[in-house]
């Protein structure tokens, strides 16, 4: 689950952690008395929206005074904001943020993420800061300072040398960086996140180091025991089938193909997409039903399949281990004749009373295709499809 830039920034105030003063506003009106309220010559409006390059796209405008914050808020507000992250579709916005300007002397990369090959946790630095990271990790990798942390024994006096040696770093921005890295790691343990990143993380010209952005990802696994994060959930910023799905407790991402997939257990469902694009298919969704699926389940599973105009064809892949094929086979019918399903449908089973599943579903009446495996499953629902 991903944080607004005000949330994130509400958050690292939260820990100690310096930010630029600034307001949440959704209206120009706002905008404007959140100017008034910063006392700055020069305030930023920035549009809230979860992907980054947003000032490439338009989203992030420097003003000057209250009527330039209000007309600025009010071209931003309602605005398709196109960014490299967002994709052509773009993003609305509908919440802007109104922070005070800083005189930036430096820029800096900071992050954190967790690193599962290593079961550590990464941290990375580097004196490029503002930049695409994306970019420069391409172009100059060498320019990214990257150190694992063992959250066992968690950050040590060499993991803060090492940075400040290697980025050249003052005694006084070295002094800051490792308080700033301290606050940080305190928070990304305690708060179960997966992601904290900082572009630009700036020194004044004052000397003080200052966080300018903000990105948190939060561990959605663990959002049982953050209630105060899952309170800031942005459900307008997330997918509408994702959002419903998560409901159901099922694990759903749509995709750009034609193919429906409704499949148990995440491994089985990223085989189902490749083999379908093995032969020439493309999958619409990644849908796992987990591997206790009820019947309801499967037919929430189909409406969110189904709520997906694109889709010409469903395949349908169960492997039976602790999930019994006939309950799964119950639910397609009980999905099928409730939802009039009227594209191709093809299924393939396997595993617990998988006989019994296939009886329930050839006796159905329904117009339902039993493949005798996978790759038979994959080729007939490409070929219905086409």
């Amino acid at each position: 689950m991903n944080l607004h830039e005000y949330q994130a920034k509400s958050l690292f105030r939260s820990y100690g952690v310096k930010v630029p003063d600034g307001y949440f506003c959704t209206t120009p009106v706002e905008a404007e008395f959140a100017f008034r309220r910063l006392h700055s010559p020069v305030c930023v409006v920035k549009a809230q929206v979860h992907a980054g390059g947003r000032g490439k796209g338009g989203g992030v405008k420097l003003v000057r005074d209250p009527k330039e914050c209000y007309t600025t808020a009010e071209k931003m507000l309602g605005m398709n904001l196109v960014t490299h992250q967002t994709g052509a579709e773009g993003k609305i916005v509908r919440k802007i943020y109104v922070e005070a300007g800083s005189d930036i002397a430096k820029e800096y990369y900071l992050a954190m993420l967790v690193d599962r090959e290593k079961s550590a946790i990464s941290l990375m630095f580097s004196k490029e800061g503002g930049m695409d990271i994306e970019e420069l990790a391409e172009t100059h990798p060498e320019k990214i300072i990257t150190l694992s942390v063992n959250p066992i024994t968690g950050l040590r006096s060499f993991h803060f040398n090492k940075i400040s040696f290697l980025a050249g770093l003052d005694n006084n921005e070295a002094t800051q960086l490792k308080e700033i890295i301290t606050k940080l790691y305190q928070c990304f343990r305690e708060k179960d996140l997966s992601l904290l990143e900082i572009n630009p993380l700036i020194v004044t010209k004052s000397h003080e180091m200052l966080a300018l952005d903000a990105k948190i990802s939060v561990d959605e696994n663990a959002l049982y025991r953050q209630r105060d994060l899952e309170a800031m959930r942005d459900f307008d910023e997330e997918n509408e089938r994702e959002v419903e799905a998560s409901k159901h407790k099922l694990s759903y991402i749509g995709l750009d193909g034609n193919i429906g997939c409704l499949v148990n257990g995440a491994g089985l469902a990223m085989a189902t997409m490749d083999i379908i694009k093995h032969y020439g298919g493309d999958p619409a969704n990644f849908l796992d039903v987990g591997g206790g699926a009820t019947q309801e389940m499967v037919t929430n599973a189909f409406r969110l399949i189904l709520q997906d105009k694109s889709v010409k064809g469903v395949f349908v892949n169960i492997f039976g281990g602790i999930m019994q094929c006939d309950i799964i086979a119950k639910g397609i019918c009980a999905a099928s004749s409730e939802l009039g399903i009227k594209i191709p449908l093809v299924v393939r089973l396997e595993g617990t009373n998988v006989e019994e599943g296939k009886k329930i579903i050839a006796t159905s009446g329904l117009n339902v295709i039993i493949a005798s495996d996978m790759a038979d499953g994959a080729k007939r629902i490409v070929a219905a499809c086409r």
